[in-house]
């Protein structure tokens, strides 16, 4: 992967600028928080976006509510531009949307999608594709300050990270899960046997069990022969008792048209009673009616009145609707101001430049604040005062208006009282025709019930013999029933047996099979922990044998370079620095800050080209960017950094450094300059 070019908006101290990158080695150049590292930081935002532990805070520009990252790079000839964007929301900052171009054909997708296609064309490994940034970290990119961090953490979480980095953290994976599954098989063997245990005592019962259904079935065909005589006998009195519940039924449709016709009789009674009482309230009511008067002209002009009040409310409305947003808005400058003042406030320090913020600056903005203050609030006043006059105004109209709409309310329900006048009458009449009918009707069912009481008297002599012939069915259906169940009892406790047997044996074969299985599970368990356990732990050993040798190797060749000849170091298995001099080894605490930053910058290198060894594929390795590695360097080390430079003998190199005299050992220098708290790249 080579840069080509950058193009930042709003993040810390840039507003706006485009950076391009040359082949070769190049120096970021400039005053310390001149916005050197910025340019990293963006760079490494466009390429995958805010990390978990990254806030979107520490990136975009203070007084911006929007932030932009352009950057173009090549991979195999490809031309490839991604672009990231920020946004500030309400009291977080987040990534808004991301889009990648290759080779002219541009992609707009999720920010996890756009990270997968960017790994992809970096060749990273899958494994890495739910990771941080690791591989990155370590063999382009890493701030001195973390690779320091790296080298004073416990030796567990070191090994942990060293693992993750190269991608063998899989060997202790499988490991751990080989444990776990061979706990696992042990278990399931011990369970197995444990249901074993019986097999034979199974066997014994399933015979028992063979021969008491040989015996069921034997008792099964004398209670179907006699089920089929109760049948026979019962159907025979079913017949008789049919014979008689026709006659019963014919008595039974007569006293149902009875009871019929005395439920409409007095349905027509109450009828006619209805009828009268309607005729009573509707006379009554046509007498109040002919007592209203009604002034159309009057209904018209308190209409008129109603739609002048209706009007002017809405009018008012909209007045204290506006008096309403300008108080929020004065409201919220007023909230913005006071929380400018309560920042400055407890500011010590500039977060851009790092400079001590003086008393004079705070104070100039503390009566800046103030004014704007009692300016605002002289407007709320007046706002307040506006808002209350109208709430008033706007009370009253509706008291007018409620009292208006009664008095409308109260017109239209006379006004239909006299439209409904003809109505009423004609009603009266139409009641008087429907009431002659119904007294019409109820004289023909007085005489139809009068025929249907000789009909019932006759059938009446029937109940007797039906009572009698029921009995003798019932009786019958009994002994059917008894006989029923004694068969039902029979084929459930064969259809029970029949089960058993079929479970048994099918519990039987299980166990068989069980056995058989078992036999395979302790065969597969003694495989996977006497053999495969091992030689995965052995993989593991070896590899990281390996890498530790050829690790320490490289770390040893990039200090040497780096410090004097009077010190020497190398790694132990843990892939600690050990620091000795003349055959003493020297606590990393003891050592200067030019020694530490050596440590540090020869463990980055050493790292860079194990893991580019490791991975040979990956796109990252002719890129190597080195973020302040003179930190501390006396002027003897500085002299030496030439040496390192000539041997990393990669494509593009980028060393961002405030000392000068490394502007000797650069092909490219790119100078930066802030001023007015904005950093622009000089000409």
């Amino acid at each position: 992967m080579i840069l080509k070019k950058l193009f930042i908006e709003n993040l810390r101290s840039f507003e706006k600028q485009e950076i391009n990158f040359p082949k070769g080695s190049t120096l970021l150049s400039g005053d310390i928080g001149a916005g050197k590292t910025t340019i990293l930081l963006a760079v490494e935002f466009a390429l995958f976006g805010l990390q978990p532990s990254q806030k979107g805070s520490s990136l975009l520009r203070t007084s911006s509510d929007n932030g932009r990252v352009i950057l173009e790079f090549e991979i195999d000839d490809k031309n490839i531009i991604i672009e990231r964007t920020l946004k500030r929301v309400k009291k977080s900052i987040s990534q808004d949307c991301a889009s990648i171009i290759i080779d002219n054909e541009k992609f707009e997708e999720s920010i996890t999608e756009i990270k997968s296609k960017l790994l992809k064309l970096l060749n990273y490994p899958s494994e890495f594709t739910k990771k941080t940034n690791l591989l990155y970290k370590f063999t382009v990119y890493t701030p001195q300050e973390e690779m320091k961090q790296i080298i004073l953490e416990p030796k567990d979480i070191r090994l942990n990270t060293l693992r993750h980095v190269f991608g063998i953290d899989k060997y202790k994976r499988i490991g751990e899960n080989t444990s776990l599954l061979t706990s696992k098989l042990r278990e399931k063997i011990r369970i197995n046997e444990g249901m074993l245990y019986d097999l034979s005592e199974d066997r014994k019962i399933l015979k028992e069990k063979q021969d008491k259904l040989l015996i069921l079935k034997e008792k099964q065909k004398k209670a179907n022969l006699d089920y089929e005589k109760a049948v026979e006998s019962k159907q025979q009195k079913e017949k008789l008792a049919e014979e008689m519940l026709e006659k019963v039924n014919k008595k039974k449709q007569f006293e149902n048209e009875k009871s019929k016709s005395e439920i409409l009789i007095t349905e027509k009674k109450q009828q006619i009673i209805t009828y009268e009482n309607n005729i009573k309230a509707l006379n009554i009511q046509i007498q109040e009616a002919k007592k209203i008067s009604f002034s159309k002209e009057e209904f018209d002009s308190l209409n008129q009145r109603l739609d002048f009040q209706k009007n002017k409310e809405e009018e008012l409305q909209k007045d204290y609707i506006q008096v309403i947003s300008k108080i929020n808005s004065q409201e919220s400058r007023k909230e913005e101001t006071e929380t400018l003042k309560n920042k400055i406030s407890g500011m010590q320090k500039c977060p851009t430049c790092l400079q001590e913020v003086s008393e004079e600056y705070k104070n100039n903005i503390f009566l800046k604040a103030d004014t704007e203050i009692k300016n605002i609030q002289e407007n709320l006043n007046e706002f307040n005062l506006k808002k209350n006059q109208l709430a008033e105004q706007i009370d009253s109209v509706k008291k007018t208006k409620d009292f208006l709409e009664k008095q409308k309310s109260e017109l239209e329900f006379l006004k239909i009282k006299l439209e409904n006048l003809k109505e009423k009458e004609q009603r009266i009449l139409d009641i008087e025709k429907q009431k002659q009918s119904i007294q019409k009707d109820r004289l023909m069912l007085e005489e139809q019930i009068s025929i249907i009481n000789k009909s019932i008297q006759e059938y009446s002599k029937y109940d007797k013999i039906f009572e009698q012939r029921n009995e003798e069915l019932e009786k019958a259906k009994v002994k059917e029933n008894n006989c029923a169940i004694k068969q039902a009892e029979i084929k459930k406790e064969i259809q029970f047996s029949e089960q058993e047997i079929k479970e048994k044996q099918k519990q039987i074969n299980k166990k068989e099979q069980l056995k058989k299985k078992t036999e395979k599970i302790k065969e597969i368990e003694y495989w996977i922990s006497e053999k495969f356990l091992n030689l995965i732990l052995f993989a593991e050993k070896q590899v990281m044998f390996t890498l530790k040798e050829e690790f320490s190797k490289l770390f040893s060749k990039w200090f040497a370079i780096l410090v004097s000849d009077e010190l020497s170091a190398k790694l132990d298995d843990n892939f600690s620095p050990v620091i000795e001099q003349q055959d003493y080894e020297l606590d990393y605490s003891f050592l200067s800050g030019g020694e530490r930053t050596a440590i540090a910058l020869a463990y980055r290198l050493a790292l860079n080209q194990v893991i580019n060894s490791l991975l040979s594929k990956i796109k990252t390795r002719n890129l190597v960017i080195l973020d302040e590695p003179t930190d501390g360097f006396s002027t003897q080390q500085l002299d030496k950094i030439r040496d390192v430079l000539a041997q990393l003998k990669t494509e593009q190199l980028i060393i961002v450094s405030h000392e000068q005299k490394i502007e000797s050992f650069v092909d490219n220098i790119i100078r930066f300059k802030k001023e007015g708290g904005v950093t622009r790249v000089e000409e």
